[in-house]
C-alpha cells in the first residue's frame, strides 16, 4: 500500500518540441492543399461565367446579323404596305439596334460578375489562416 506521503504517480504525456513542430507542419501543409483546392474551385467558377458572358455576346453578334438579314427585309417590306419605304426600313434597323444592345448589356453583367478573375474567397482563407497561425504563435 501507499503512504499518504507518497507523491501521485507521474505520467509522461508532453510531447517534444519536435513533435509539435512536425505537427504544425503537417497541419499546415493540409490546410495549403485544402485552399488551393477552394482557389481552383473559384475559378472554374469564374471561368463558366466569362464563357458564358462571351457566349452572350456572340450570341448578340449573331441575333444581330441573322435578325438584319431574316427580320428585316420581311419587315420592311410589311411596313412598306402603311409607310414610306425609308421610314420602314429605319424603324427596323432601330429596333434590331435595341435587340442588339440588349443582349451585349446582358453579356457584359455576365462578364462583370465573373471579375476581378482571382480567386478572392481562397485569398481571404489563406489570409485568415496566417494571421490565425500568427496569434497562436505569440500565444
Amino acid at each position: 500500500m501507499s503512504s499518504s506521503t507518497d507523491p501521485p504517480p507521474r505520467v509522461e504525456i508532453e510531447e517534444t518540441v519536435g513533435d509539435l513542430v512536425k505537427q504544425a507542419s503537417a497541419q499546415f501543409s493540409q490546410l495549403m492543399r485544402e485552399e488551393l483546392r477552394l482557389a481552383q474551385a473559384e475559378m472554374r467558377q469564374k471561368g463558366k461565367r466569362f464563357g458564358i458572358g462571351g457566349g452572350l455576346f456572340g450570341g448578340a453578334g449573331a441575333v444581330g446579323f441573322v435578325a438584319f438579314q431574316a427580320l428585316a427585309v420581311t419587315a420592311i417590306v410589311v411596313l412598306d404596305l402603311i409607310w414610306p419605304l425609308w421610314a420602314a426600313a429605319l424603324t427596323v434597323t432601330v429596333l434590331l439596334a435595341a435587340l442588339a444592345g440588349v443582349l451585349a448589356l446582358m453579356g457584359r453583367k455576365q462578364i462583370g460578375r465573373a471579375t476581378p478573375p482571382t480567386p478572392e474567397q481562397a485569398i481571404a482563407g489563406v489570409k485568415a489562416d496566417a494571421a490565425e497561425i500568427k496569434e497562436r504563435a505569440h500565444r
